[in-house]
């Protein structure tokens, strides 16, 4: 009885907190392959992990996420680069529907080029919703820092995709 509260327990923290983990790995990495499988690595490092989470300690979804940065942060090591799609142009037949595809897929461009301690903080604070805190409490820094990255970064993104209008007009 015990087990099967154990795994029900767990399986209502795996879908209460997979989809942010997802996300996360999502946007630093660019690609769902990647993404689905740091959130496999996580949940099971939770599962194995004998002195992981302590919740007087704080947030368990900025820990998941925390944990999922770790893992990123290694694979980016490993692999120096992961390659990244650049956006495609279609046919004028599909202009419309195809313009505003085409425009998500330059933002996510011009997101996965940032560097990643500031591409970390558009994603958490711009497009995961956190508070300056929450995004300090999982990125283990001071609030301030993470004021003047998200800052920074999102003056870089303006210039790039400023430049890309340009190019494109």
């Amino acid at each position: 009885m015990n087990n099967k509260r154990t795994e029900a327990a767990f399986l209502e923290l795996y879908q209460r907190h997979q989809g942010p983990v997802f996300r996360y790995a999502l946007h630093m990495s660019g690609r769902v392959e990647t993404a689905e499988e740091i959130v496999q690595e996580v949940f099971l490092s939770l599962l194995s992990a004998s002195n992981g989470f302590i919740e007087a300690s704080g947030n368990l979804q900025a820990y998941l996420i925390g944990t999922a940065r770790n893992m990123l942060r290694n694979r980016f090591r490993q692999q120096r680069n992961i390659v990244q799609d650049e956006p495609s142009t279609s046919g004028a037949e599909l202009f419309e529907a195809l313009s505003q595809e085409q425009e998500l897929q330059e933002l996510r461009a011009a997101v996965l080029s940032l560097p990643p301690n500031y591409r970390e903080v558009v994603v958490l604070c711009d497009l995961e919703g956190m508070d300056y805190s929450q995004a300090a409490a999982t990125l283990n820094c001071p609030v301030g820092t993470v004021r003047s990255r998200l800052h920074r970064a999102r003056a870089i993104l303006s210039a790039k995709l400023k430049k890309r209008m340009r190019c494109t007009a």
